[in-house]
């Protein structure tokens, strides 16, 4: 298939959202809002690739599919602090309003249908623009914009309900994923392969961490050459190591050197080929099936460009 330079190899893509994921707000000037998930598909389309995406939408996830990854008693405490109208606080950093239990709760069912697209072959690869995010939540804390931990609960699905034997969690944004690392640090199924920048928010990821967490702190200013050095002598020789069955992506963008939460200064460029060196394990090790998750990026434009070079490549579109 061929349209405006691009060819497509393999089946399409899944792009997963929701309308819910809009509604969720919390409150004025809050850089995570609801124009991001816009500014994405606003680039998607002026690519030319949303035309290759197979679009679904996400379901609910259910109890039981969080509770793999959170306690039951978390659960029901997200539940009832979802208040009616208003706003609730749940840290300084992260609020409800009226829909944002369905939001959370469509970003994790999101990872699960992610999961089941892909690994039934329905789908090579399947990246999910959903809000809120999921890298900071804990098992039973929610923290940084993060309810219910999605990746989380797109590994532990592939594991329990799919059989997959291990699965390789890949974080590029530019805040440490503290969250899935408290959730599956020990956990021999899986392997987390991390960048991020040190010392910043939330302020941990190099205190001893767990064999199974590849953590690579990036100094303010650390650019492409450092973030491609870390991937090729950290990140790769430990998934080869490994050989996941399945990849998931923390995809967060906000390590882009146009983003100003942040002071790390990757280009569109570098996700594109930090996307590619990740697909070349994913297709000798897992079939090539990628799940990719929204987490950060908060400059809009760049993030919206830096979604495309990832997407394109996880679609497999060459120009």
């Amino acid at each position: 298939m061929y349209w405006m330079g691009y060819h497509r190899t393999g089946m399409a893509t899944a792009f997963i959202t929701h309308p819910d994921c809009l509604k969720h707000d919390m409150g004025a000037g809050h850089p995570e809002c609801a124009e991001r998930l816009g500014a994405i598909e606003d680039q998607l389309i002026a690519s030319g690739i949303e035309q290759f995406l197979a679009r679904y939408e996400a379901p609910l996830a259910s109890d039981e599919q969080l509770t793999r990854v959170h306690p039951i008693d978390y659960v029901n405490a997200i539940r009832s602090l979802a208040p009616e109208e208003g706003t609730v606080h749940l840290d300084p950093d992260t609020a409800m309003n009226p829909h944002s239990l369905n939001a959370a709760l469509r970003a994790a069912g999101a990872a699960v249908l992610a999961t089941d697209l892909v690994m039934r072959g329905e789908a090579d690869s399947a990246f999910c623009a959903v809000r809120p995010p999921g890298h900071h939540a804990c098992r039973a804390r929610p923290m940084g914009f993060c309810i219910f931990n999605n990746v989380a609960v797109a590994a532990r699905h592939a594991l329990r309900a799919h059989g997959v034997e291990r699965v390789a969690i890949i974080d590029f944004d530019v805040h440490h994923g503290n969250g899935t690392e408290d959730i599956f640090a020990g956990d021999p199924g899986v392997l987390m392969a991390s960048t991020f920048q040190h010392p910043f928010y939330p302020y941990c990821g190099t205190e001893d961490p767990a064999a199974n967490m590849v953590n690579v702190p990036l100094p303010a200013g650390a650019g492409s050459q450092q973030f491609r050095e870390a991937v090729t002598q950290r990140w790769l020789p430990a998934l080869e190591a490994f050989r996941p069955g399945l990849v998931v992506f923390s995809a967060g963008f906000d390590a882009h050197m146009e983003d100003d939460m942040a002071m790390l200064r990757l280009h569109d460029t570098d996700y594109g080929w930090v996307t590619e060196r990740i697909k070349e394990v994913a297709q000798r090790h897992a079939g090539g099936r990628m799940v990719s998750l929204l987490e950060g990026g908060y400059a809009l434009p760049a993030l919206g460009r830096s979604v495309v070079q990832h997407v394109r490549v996880l679609a497999g579109l060459n120009a």
